[in-house]
């Protein structure tokens, strides 16, 4: 995996082999910060990657000069990972080991952007419930947005909080606001 822009653009980074993970693919991620770049002064907003698996989009929102990054993830190894790796490169990165959902109903802090990452198959209802339960909380601001990256085979079209969504191969980036 590569950090495309920021204090480290080019930089690469090779995560274990033995984690759970499926990154978000180079070419995917570019697209994404091309959209996000034209909407956020980086320096003002507070980040939060749920799913983070490898902390790839944390690095990348850390290297851009985001205030803040929070990484969450359930599995330790990638938790372990992400702490690791950012010491490294001496990014500043929150990593949290938690099931996504209990941090979500427990956290009190507050977003102006969120990137979650589910694993593929944990079903549409947990998306659906993710989603739900972001809007239901004071995690995300009045002005923030929430991005969902999923197989192309979800449609978010109907929920009321969804503006649009983009495709590049099989992944799919849906945006939520409030």
């Amino acid at each position: 995996m590569r950090i495309i822009s920021g204090s480290h653009k080019g930089r690469r980074l090779r995560a274990p082999k033995n984690l759970p993970v499926r990154p978000t693919t180079d070419r995917s991620k570019e697209a994404l910060f091309n959209i996000l770049q034209n909407q956020y002064e980086w320096s003002e907003i507070k980040t939060l990657d749920l799913f983070s698996g490898t902390g790839n989009i944390s690095y990348e929102f850390a290297s851009r000069g985001v205030s803040s990054v929070t990484a969450v993830d359930q599995n330790r190894f990638c938790t372990a990972f992400i702490s690791k790796s950012s010491k490294e490169l001496e990014l500043e990165i929150q990593v949290i080991q938690s099931d996504v959902f209990k941090f979500i109903k427990d956290c009190s802090l507050e977003f102006d952007l969120i990137f979650a990452d589910p694993p593929y198959d944990i079903g549409e209802e947990k998306y659906f419930e993710l989603i739900e339960l972001i809007f239901k909380t004071i995690i995300l601001n009045s002005t923030g947005s929430l991005i969902i990256e999923h197989s192309e085979k979800l449609n978010f079209e109907k929920h009321p909080n969804w503006r649009n969504s983009r495709n590049y191969g099989s992944n799919t980036f849906s945006f939520f606001e409030r």
